[in-house]
């Protein structure tokens, strides 16, 4: 029976909210043009499995799935029950991601992030301050589940080979790379009069100047994730996408990535995630005290 506004609870509403704000941010990030090596609106980047249109398909298909995180974290303690209760989820709506993708990896990073984080608000929704979200995101990441695949995906392969910090690391530190970079960048660059669109690029980048984004070394190894680095590190030190100089440089990047046939996917699912906090700091609902 489909719930009705009447009568939805705190936390059905909470759920709902947070589920749209979540699949918006996964929009808004595959929409984000000029990426480079990603899809976007000019076309699929360094992928030909990858198209906008099955990107965003992709993101609607886990509008249910953020909502069932939401509503199963409300108001909980982190455990280890929680936790595998959390990864259940996670893979239940990783399935139906790619029962909507025909069996493509459109989202499979982001609902880990970005389930993440959605769980973690909803844990306390009225302490919706970003570091008390990225700290309870890596309580949750940090405990076992015992249920969680034994095999390696190609992530975590380059994660054993290279012995850099991958996803799972980055969520167990908190989000350095959403909190320490890429929100403070995008705070400071819509300060600096960027557009919208030129602020959240500037942030990507700035999340590509420092992570070992393990897209990128399964396909390229570590000449291409430096060279990733760099560029974006010279785009910034320019003036960042909102002037001349730092187009040019990003242009020249995206050639480079292009060569390379790699795809900065890891940094695309950490913009998402920082788009959906940001999207949670702007907004304040009434009877949680997120702001709206």
């Amino acid at each position: 029976m489909a719930l009705t506004l009447t009568d939805a609870g705190p936390g059905d509403i909470l759920a709902a909210t947070l589920a749209e704000s979540a699949t918006q941010a996964l929009l808004d990030e595959v929409r984000l043009s000029p990426k480079p090596g990603l899809v976007d609106s000019r076309g699929s980047g360094s992928h030909r499995d990858l198209t906008l249109a099955l990107m965003e398909h992709s993101a609607h298909s886990l509008t249910a799935t953020f909502n069932a995180l939401a509503q199963h974290c409300w108001r909980r303690s982190a455990d280890i029950a929680l936790r595998q209760e959390v990864g259940r989820l996670g893979r239940e709506g990783e399935r139906e991601m790619m029962a909507a993708t025909g069996g493509v990896n459109t989202h499979r990073g982001a609902i880990w992030a970005v389930g993440l984080l959605v769980s973690a608000v909803a844990m306390q929704p009225s302490d919706n301050g970003v570091e008390h979200i990225a700290r309870r995101a890596a309580e949750l990441a940090r405990l076992p589940d015992e249920f969680s695949p034994k095999t390696f995906s190609k992530g975590a392969c380059a994660v054993q080979r290279y012995r850099l910090p991958g996803a799972k690391e980055e969520a167990q530190s908190g989000f350095p790379h959403v909190t320490g970079l890429a929100l403070p960048e995008l705070q400071r660059s819509r300060e600096a009069g960027a557009s919208e669109s030129q602020a959240q690029l500037n942030a990507l980048l700035a999340v590509m100047t420092s992570l070992a984004d393990t897209c990128v070394l399964s396909r390229g190894g570590m000449p291409a994730l430096l060279a990733m680095q760099r560029g974006a590190a010279s785009v910034l030190h320019a003036g960042g996408v909102q002037t001349a100089a730092g187009v040019r440089r990003l242009m020249h990047l995206e050639r480079q990535m292009l060569a390379d046939n790699v795809s900065p996917g890891g940094a695309a699912d950490l913009l998402a995630a920082t788009l959906f906090v940001d999207r949670i700091g702007a907004k304040t609902h009434p009877i949680h005290g997120l702001t709206s």
